[in-house]
């Protein structure tokens, strides 16, 4: 069984294999952490919105890293490693590696963006009441007591985002444009599906859940993102690269 797995991890191309190593590696740190120093590692390099005072330039690249469970982890690498290591090899390791952190980026940006929609108007009020220009820590401290009217804003501003799901889903759109009649089978669905047609279900679904707000904490936006960023990536250098394919 041992010789199993260190072959297929052997047989892992080394961008694959290293983004996984870094993501797991990076949420045993964050465990670790949290139960001997009693430090959140997610509330330092998760991904703040950029007006929360816990925001910092860096969490653009790190909260690709840190995950906020094994059962979040473990979805994530499985698609990382079933689709990255076919891509990595039709590619190549520099080019899956600029594509897979451009479509991180790319999720993390159309994150922020979303949110700003979102959020500005109820922000811009919150600094008209209280005549700042920024919103601090005393401040947030303040507006987060219960009964506050901009309590539910102050919620928003302690939230991090953390996941490597914006970089999978780019990663799982380009499987479906590079691949798109490969049939893939997908747990409880007892038949193969087109991966272009996986491919468009969990980009609809992912609008779908992000316009109603269901599902939770998730960055239903960020996936899309992600999507977006490595369709049109995809596009350009199908475009302007010679023998792309």
């Amino acid at each position: 069984m041992n010789r199993f797995y260190s072959s297929r991890l052997s047989n892992t191309p080394p961008v694959t294999k290293n983004l996984i190593i870094i993501n797991v590696v990076m949420l045993v740190g964050t465990m670790l952490f949290q139960r001997m120093f009693n430090v959140n590692l997610n509330a330092v390099l998760g991904m703040f919105y950029f007006q929360s005072p816990y925001f910092g330039p860096w969490q653009i690249v790190t909260h690709m890293f840190m995950h906020g469970g094994i059962t979040h982890i473990f979805f994530n690498m499985y698609a990382l490693w079933i689709f990255g290591k076919t891509l990595e090899s039709v590619w190549g390791s520099k080019r899956f590696l600029i594509y897979y952190l451009a479509t991180g980026l790319g999720a993390a940006f159309f994150h922020q963006l979303v949110n700003y929609i979102q959020f500005a108007p109820d922000i811009l009020a919150l600094k008209a009441a209280y005549s700042v220009d920024r919103i601090n820590h005393t401040l947030l401290n303040e507006i987060l007591q219960p009964g506050n009217p901009f309590y539910q804003v102050g919620r928003e501003l302690i939230r991090p985002t953390v996941g490597a799901s914006g970089a999978v889903y780019g990663v799982l759109l380009a499987f479906g444009m590079l691949f798109p009649n490969t049939p893939l089978y997908i747990m409880f669905i007892p038949i193969p599906i087109k991966a272009k047609w996986l491919v468009i279900g969990f980009g609809v679904l992912e609008l779908f859940l992000g316009i109603t707000q269901s599902g939770g904490n998730i960055a239903h936006f960020a996936h899309l993102g992600g999507m977006i960023f490595g369709f049109f990536l995809i596009r350009y250098w199908n475009k302007f690269t010679r023998n792309f394919y």
